[in-house]
């Protein structure tokens, strides 16, 4: 009778990892995978091939840049050319702003940025991944531990998701859709995680909903659109367009 005890306790234990939370540790060890290398695309908090563009009152803290395109490709931002002709200012932004038509050194340095953009990218995406297809693509309203995550399908946090591990925890996800997050919904950090650990490897689209609040890297292989008021801390690296409304990107 004891022995049977102890084997319903042990299932007992079992049930409670469910996926809410500690069932994700199978991910990886306590601090995770190596973080992905952003090489020279880590000096921008938003790199683009296909253009930058804004509404309303933005906010980004750091460098923008576009390439192989010209500056034309940075819309709503009121550029004004530095003297040198290597970069531009711009209200919206603390940092400066970048295009492939600007000065040298810029093009060369906009070329390697945008080629360590897609080297990074495929670095996220050959990771070999702990957890598969975790609650079918919607990961909201669970608690994840350190590791790489795959999924075959697009992925939706339709309510907070929290990410718990400490400030050298590294967590990557591999997404074969679109990624998207709801209005007002948010990826919280936990335990002294970093927004500058996490990397989201997304093949379709990444849309951040209105008034969301989003941590990480976004290495997009398509386009990334933040909508009214979305917060992104971390890095928006698309192969195509960013778009943004009224946002802060820090």
């Amino acid at each position: 009778m004891n022995t049977f005890k102890r084997l319903i306790a042990v299932l007992a234990s079992f049930a409670l990892l469910s996926l809410t939370g500690v069932a994700a540790l199978a991910a990886g060890s306590t601090s995770g995978p190596a973080p992905v290398e952003l090489g020279t695309a880590g000096k921008f908090v938003i790199l683009s091939k296909a253009g930058i563009s804004t509404t309303g009152t933005t906010r980004i803290t750091g460098n923008i840049g576009v390439s192989p395109i010209a500056a034309t490709a940075m819309t709503g931002f009121g550029l004004v050319l530095d003297s040198s002709g290597a970069f531009s200012r711009s209200k919206f932004v603390t940092g400066k702003a970048y295009a492939a038509d600007y000065a040298a050194p810029t093009p060369a340095n906009l070329t390697a940025a945008v080629g360590a953009m897609q080297t990074a990218y495929t670095n996220a995406a050959g990771r070999t991944a702990g957890v598969t297809e975790l609650g079918a693509g919607n990961i909201g309203g669970l608690k994840l531990a350190p590791g790489v995550y795959k999924w075959g399908t697009a992925v939706t946090i339709a309510t907070d998701v929290t990410l718990s591990g400490s400030a050298d925890a590294v967590w990557i996800f591999q997404v074969a859709g679109t990624l998207n997050i709801s209005s007002a919904r948010k990826v919280i950090l936990e335990g002294g995680a970093q927004a500058k650990n996490v990397f989201w490897q997304v093949a379709g689209a990444t849309t951040l909903g209105t008034s969301s609040t989003f941590n990480g890297t976004i290495l997009d292989k398509t386009n990334i659109a933040l909508q009214t008021g979305a917060v992104l801390n971390g890095r928006a690296l698309a192969q195509t367009a960013v778009t943004l409304d009224a946002n802060a990107v820090q």
